[in-house]
């Protein structure tokens, strides 16, 4: 199989069949679902593994599972992170996992509740692994509400400001070669903005019909995942996602798609008031913007000026092709 998140079909064949099949209602997993819920609808989860060979993924981590908690209004209460080894770490490694962690923690406002540990031969780099609980009354929470027809798509922050904080860090003496000092370590501040809390908080209030955290396979990914949850179309103006110059350049440097790299920090909503919406989160210092409408029907269109296309099945993430 392919790098990165296993396709749809498989997800679809190998995962979601003999779950449904096996606990028919009781489980939640599904296409575009940001966390699952517990038999009694009030208790949510979410894993996040930290795939990418960066060097602080238990920061990442805590922020990834908590931000898929948070873009569904659940509140994330604790989280428990699993790190694994390999035969030949330092202590000073699994020292600076756990500070890291907490350090995101710190970021989310969540509680580093436990985890574990363990030197195994059966990694070869620091495996990191976030598990976020949190609880939410069923009618507060996100989790089951879908997008209809006619309903403009709103982006929050910008697309990509997750990738572009990491590779920023880990490829910096790379990006030196060819970019000024203040702008790499702007483009590396990008992680201080990852938190979607605020997002969310001040969605809610402007009123929306779902929301979805962009974070894996990028805004790309998020769009088809959004749209098969809730069985509609789309209609989506490429310049209108909104996205950094750093993330442009960086991009363009390495040579990948900004619009298929990690992107977490960034939510993808729908709401019967586009303008409203962004003038409400813009208010409250949020940067957002209209990228599109969802449409009857299947049809999943992206347009670029005079150029149409329909948008692919989610492809592997292309920060892997660097951070991995």
């Amino acid at each position: 199989m392919r790098i990165g998140k296993i396709t749809e079909n498989a997800l679809k064949r190998s995962v979601l069949k003999p779950l449904h099949t096996e606990f028919k209602h009781d489980t939640s997993a599904a296409v575009g679902t940001d966390c699952a819920f517990s038999v009694d609808k009030k208790t949510f989860s979410t894993i996040c593994p930290v795939t990418v060979d960066i060097s602080d993924p238990g920061f990442y981590g805590v922020v990834k599972a908590a931000n898929a908690l948070v873009a569904q209004n659940i509140p994330c209460d604790h989280v428990e992170v699993s790190i694994l080894l390999p035969v030949d770490s330092e202590e000073s490694v699994l020292k600076k996992i756990v500070a890291d962690a907490i350090e995101g923690c710190k970021a989310v406002g969540t509680l580093y509740a436990g985890g574990h540990t363990e030197v195994t031969s059966a990694v070869n780099r620091p495996l990191v692994t976030v598990t976020a609980v949190g609880s939410a009354e069923e009618d507060d929470a996100l989790f089951d509400k879908k997008a209809a027809p006619d309903q403009d798509l709103v982006v929050t922050k910008w697309v990509g400001l997750e990738a572009t904080a990491m590779i920023a860090k880990e490829k910096y003496d790379e990006l030196a070669t060819r970019y000024p000092s203040t702008f790499i370590h702007d483009a590396m501040d990008f992680k201080n903005i990852l938190n979607v809390r605020k997002d969310i908080e001040a969605a809610m209030e402007s009123g929306i019909t779902a929301a979805h955290d962009i974070s894996n396979g990028g805004i790309f990914a998020a769009l088809w995942e959004f749209a098969s949850k809730a069985g509609v179309g789309l209609d989506v103006d490429l310049r209108r996602i909104p996205i950094r110059q750093e993330t442009v350049e960086i991009c363009d440097h390495f040579g990948l798609n900004p619009y298929q790299i990690l992107s977490g920090g960034a939510l993808l909503l729908s709401t019967d008031n586009g303008e409203r919406l962004v003038g409400d989160l813009q208010e409250k210092g949020i940067p957002a913007a209209i990228i599109g409408r969802t449409i009857k029907g299947n049809d999943r269109m992206i347009h670029n000026l005079e150029e149409e296309r329909y948008l692919d099945l989610p492809q592997s993430d292309e920060a892997l092709k660097i951070l991995s």
